[in-house]
């Protein structure tokens, strides 16, 4: 979507940091506050031990204020050679961008005070940021934080991109990526996932690459196609929430899922036992589109959502809409399962392919994680 900010804009995001999110329902991009005060002679990582006392060999502790192995999470994921590394987190704001390379495997990052809002990692990059060199960043090159590394888990930590439309109206690359996931066996605990346009970027290392990925008790938030791209994942109690926009004048204002699943592949997206709620106008957003991208345009994208409430700011007549022609999003392989809420309501039954009770279970985590079993606090 491409449109142009009013005068009229919303506060640049970086205003927010010293705000936490409203646990029901967070406002716009409300970032994690600044790390709290900490009492006198107190360690910043509270029982995951410290540089002075650390727990194993392979644990490494990050702390902007310098109390840690490392100032920056860069800095130690580059130190932390090998499998099996874990990375204690101190509560902070850490302005930077980070790569995990697929070398570092089986990583473990710990945000030390066991609250994703007091440790946020964050940056700035869209699609058509310039880059230092000449071009831009793309899509890609706009993820605050990307992990191509097998194993990697993720645990009580915020990923942000805070770049506004409105602060830069020349830009019409508006993808600003806090996170892209490629790595098989991903899984996040209890993070969030802040951002506008593709926040969230579950995808794979390659087409033919079928990476699991597992999210549970997370928050996401963005307005355009905000969870996306081609891996298999699943959300199991996550918390999706569509923002409201000033530049647009009339619906819809955004797409909360665009999957772009390879056709080989059996499991795309699954979205189990969450909630989607809106701080937009009733029916100002559709639950997806189908992205079926140049780089693969025999994608079949899949998305399953189930067992889920959605709130009134999803479109409840025609909840679903094709992002290019040609692909039509009725050849897609979308479904629903006894979902609730007033964007739930099956007014037109053609636009909500339902799922029937033998159908529905092939749709679980077990059938579409397979062998694998995510380490974590949900059974």
């Amino acid at each position: 979507m491409r449109s142009r900010p009013t005068p009229a804009a919303v506060t640049s995001r970086r205003s927010f940091l010293a705000a936490s999110a409203a646990a029901a329902g967070a406002t716009a991009l409300s970032l994690a506050a600044a790390a709290p005060a900490r009492a006198r002679g107190r360690s910043p990582f509270g029982r995951h031990g410290s540089p002075a006392a650390r727990l194993d060999p392979g644990t490494l502790y990050v702390d902007a204020a310098g109390a840690g192995d490392f100032t920056t999470v860069q800095a130690a994921v580059t130190a932390a050679t090998g499998s099996g590394r874990t990375l204690v987190i101190a509560p902070g704001t850490y302005r930077e961008t980070v790569a995990v390379p697929a070398d570092r495997t089986e990583a473990t990052w710990i945000g030390a005070s066991g609250n994703p809002r007091d440790v946020v990692i964050v940056y700035d990059h869209a699609n058509g940021t310039p880059k230092p060199g000449g071009g831009t960043y793309g899509t890609t090159g706009s993820a605050t934080t990307t992990v191509q590394a097998d194993g990697f888990t993720a645990r009580h930590l915020t990923f942000a991109n805070d770049w506004l439309r409105a602060d830069h109206p020349e830009i019409t690359g508006t993808q600003a990526v806090a996170i892209k996931v490629q790595g098989d066996r991903s899984a996040f605990e209890r993070c969030r996932f802040l951002g506008h346009q593709d926040t969230l970027y579950a995808d794979s290392m390659a087409l033919g690459t079928f990476a699991r990925q597992y999210f549970t008790d997370c928050y996401v938030e963005g307005d355009v196609d905000f969870v996306f791209g081609r891996a298999t994942a699943v959300f199991e109690h996550c918390h999706f929430h569509t923002l409201t926009r000033t530049d647009l004048a009339s619906a819809p204002y955004g797409f909360v899922f665009a999957p772009s699943t390879a056709a080989a592949n059996p499991r795309g997206y699954l979205v189990t036992r969450g909630r989607v709620t809106s701080e937009a106008p009733d029916a100002f957003y559709k639950l997806a589109r189908p992205w079926v991208p140049g780089s693969d345009t025999t994608a079949r994208p899949m998305l399953t959502v189930r067992d889920t409430h959605l709130g009134a700011g999803i479109d409840a007549v025609e909840p679903y809409t094709t992002m290019s022609a040609g692909y039509p999003w009725q050849d897609q392989r979308f479904a629903e399962y006894r979902n609730t809420g007033p964007g739930a309501a099956v007014t037109v039954p053609a636009n909500r392919p339902q799922l029937t009770r033998a159908e529905a279970r092939a749709h679980t985590r077990a059938a579409y994680l397979r062998d694998w079993r995510p380490d974590t606090g949900r059974r």
